[in-house]
């Protein structure tokens, strides 16, 4: 039988705050590639999107379309950041959902059942990448514990008797 000691994967020791981080950078960067071919859509077809009614934000879907892309690609790279594990993606992955959320509300006319799974996505997304907190280690931190030895094996002696030393002489 052998032992295996885990180390939880945050301080906060949510094992699914550390998934959902993980889970978080591939949704980013499916939800980012998504919004990028949502966008050319948009730009090259105006004919795709139908508006459900008047809507008081009320943009182009040219407009629309460029929003989406740009929007797309930062979200699909910031993904690919959150999974190498960059600090500097975790906050901005924060941005960046938070602002898909508040995007995709005023696209809600245009597609909106698309555009509630998104909000839905990025809500998730923010939750994850703000509730789990990496451990950083430290110089003067203690180490994690290491696994104890292995036992011997059944034909070695669990403990070896200090040997007496030998007589190579008379002794003065």
């Amino acid at each position: 039988m052998s032992q295996q000691s885990a180390q939880p994967p945050s301080s906060s020791g949510s094992a699914w705050a550390a998934g959902g981080t993980v889970f978080a950078g591939v949704l980013m960067v499916v939800e980012g590639i998504m919004g990028f071919l949502q966008g050319l859509v948009a730009i090259h077809r105006d004919d795709v999107y139908t508006r459900v009614g008047d809507y008081i934000y009320a943009f182009s879907l040219t407009s629309w379309g460029w929003i989406h892309v740009v929007l797309g690609l930062l979200v699909a790279l910031t993904g690919v950041g959150i999974l190498l594990d960059q600090e500097w993606a975790r906050f901005v992955g924060i941005g960046l959902a938070s602002l898909t959320i508040l995007l995709q509300f005023m696209f809600l006319p245009y597609q909106p059942l698309w555009a509630l799974i998104s909000i839905a996505i990025g809500v998730f997304i923010v939750w994850a990448l703000a509730t789990d907190q990496p451990v950083k280690p430290s110089a003067g931190a203690p180490q994690a514990p290491q696994a104890p030895p292995a036992p011997p094996a059944p034909d070695q002696p669990a403990w070896n008797p200090p040997t007496k030393p030998t007589e190579s002489g008379p002794q003065a």
